[in-house]
């Protein structure tokens, strides 16, 4: 066993040397986001190692009777010349170094060391080990540059009483949102109290809390989730969270629970509702199935009073459980997004950037990424070349630059009809070069921003649209085509109900309000 003065001196030693690590590793030169990514990850292994010796450290030096222990043990007291127990340790020692010769002090500490410090011994140069970085991220996460919500959005789109289902896009948007109000908030009661919220807002903050730990390691995001915590509870006691009230359940005026019908095992919640099912063919079946069994009519509010009033209580603990979970969750991960920002914006500039290409130009960009990087070449030497190479470019055309940095070739120039332009009034008479540009500009944010200007929704009606007065001449126009659409939809669309009775839309309705159908 080793003395308890030498572990406490040689963990002093190790966080020294740590430390000195650390500093190397963060003063490394920014080269590219690969490089910045796995210098946080050794820099973060680093800090978790220095924490724990010094956690160790601490509870040593809390035990002061092993050190007393130790110096009563080597001083000797009582005795001036009595050697005995530094001349046992010494032969321990000894043996020990008799025992194994070629062990040299701190070896397996001295290769830990090694390895955050990229010092590779001579036998390992030529060995290339997989980045464990990349492993962390899937491909659309892009070694920590974009979100990969793909997945979030699908059970974002699946939730009950969503009501219009979002894109990909305008998914990104609602999150982005986030840094101004609360995540989601714009979503409706009956949303946003289901169940199937409840495991998406989940899933969505495990998600971006692993994000952040891979993506960005040197950032105390927990802290900042423990403060969001102790924020959302101090605010739920005093019920300042708004948007998050339970609805209290509907009751007659004499605060019951509505008239019951036994037949049909109904509630009604008015007279005139219930006086008119009575004469419904549902009704009247199952009037005449009650009369021909024996068993006896079931009232909630007689013998059954209890078991109903149980069952209440336990679904309104659940509902209530759900709700403050739901809240607890979008809290936190409003906290999450305001940390995302930058990130959330570069996802989605890239995919717009990825809709914009082409199959041939999605399957380019693949392959370059499946690539290896290329090895360092000598900068110093090559880099005066580079800077001739680019003083050499002759463009007197003023032709655009390609994905080399150098000019199209003029045939190109002419075939996209790059020298056309194209002005567009709603986008402040920007003019666009080209056909394909002034196409996407459609989609984008100049152009959906002047729409939202007027008043106007930037929808695929208004496509090829430049001038505002047109624009506006179509919206009066598709208002007066959409209210037609929707008469001739009240009328013309039939639906028919469980025992095949055939109504229109707008019968139906009438007829399932009233609880005859």
């Amino acid at each position: 066993m080793d003395s308890v003065l030498e572990v406490q001196r040689q963990t002093h030693e190790e966080i020294e040397h740590f430390n000195r690590a650390l500093y190397t590793v963060l003063s490394r030169p920014s080269l590219d986001h690969e490089t910045n990514l796995q210098n946080d990850h050794k820099a973060f292994q680093i800090l978790s190692r220095i924490t724990a010796r010094v956690t160790a450290l601490h509870t040593s030096y809390e035990d002061e009777s092993a050190r007393n222990a130790e110096s009563e043990a080597l001083s000797a007291q009582g005795k001036a010349n009595d050697l005995s127990e530094f001349y046992s340790r010494l032969v321990k020692i000894q043996e020990h170094h008799s025992k194994y010769p070629d062990t040299t002090p701190g070896g397996g500490f001295q290769l830990e060391l090694a390895s955050f410090l990229d010092e590779l011994g001579p036998e390992e140069e030529d060995y290339e080990e997989e980045d464990p970085i990349a492993l962390l991220f899937s491909g659309e996460e892009s070694y920590g540059r974009y979100l990969d919500l793909y997945s979030n959005h699908t059970a974002f789109s699946n939730i009950k009483n969503l009501g219009k289902r979002p894109t990909y896009l305008q998914y990104l948007d609602l999150l982005i949102a986030a840094q101004s109000q609360p995540v989601h908030s714009d979503l409706s009661k009956e949303a946003r109290f289901t169940k199937d919220y409840e495991n998406y807002i989940r899933e969505l903050h495990a998600y971006l809390l692993s994000f952040v730990k891979r993506s960005q390691p040197l950032h105390d995001v927990e802290s900042e989730q423990q403060r969001a915590d102790e924020e959302f509870k101090k605010k739920w006691d005093t019920n300042e969270i708004s948007g998050w009230e339970a609805d209290k359940p509907k009751t007659d005026a004499n605060g019951g629970a509505g008239i019951w019908c036994a037949a049909c095992q109904k509630h009604y919640s008015k007279q005139t509702v219930y006086d008119a099912h009575l004469t419904s063919k549902k009704h009247i079946k199952a009037s005449q199935k009650q009369a021909t069994s024996d068993a006896p009519p079931v009232n909630p509010n007689g013998k059954g009073a209890p078991e109903t009033q149980t069952n209440s209580s336990s679904h309104t603990s659940s509902a209530s459980n759900r709700l403050l979970n739901s809240a607890y969750y979008t809290h936190l991960t409003t906290s999450l997004l305001l940390t995302l920002a930058p990130v959330l914006n570069e996802t989605k500039s890239n995919v717009e950037r990825k809709f914009s290409l082409t199959a041939r130009e999605r399957e380019q960009e693949l392959t370059e990424k499946a690539q290896p990087p290329p090895a360092p070449a000598n900068t110093e030497g090559t880099a005066e070349e580079d800077e001739d190479e680019e003083e050499r470019i002759y463009n007197p055309l003023k032709l655009p630059l390609g994905w080399d940095g150098k000019p199209i070739p003029y045939w190109l120039y002419k075939l996209h009809g790059l020298g056309v332009e194209y002005k567009c009034e709603i986008c402040s008479d920007h003019v666009y070069m080209g056909r394909k540009n002034f196409d996407r500009h459609f989609q984008e944010s100049r152009h959906a921003f002047g729409m939202r200007a007027l008043g106007l929704p930037n929808t695929k009606h208004f496509h090829e649209i430049t001038r505002i007065e047109d624009a506006l001449a179509l919206a009066d126009k598709l208002k007066q085509e959409g209210r037609n659409e929707i008469f001739e939809q009240e009328t013309m669309e039939e639906l028919e109900d469980d025992e095949g009775n055939v109504y229109n839309r707008k019968t139906y309705e009438d007829l399932k309000k009233q609880g005859i159908i």
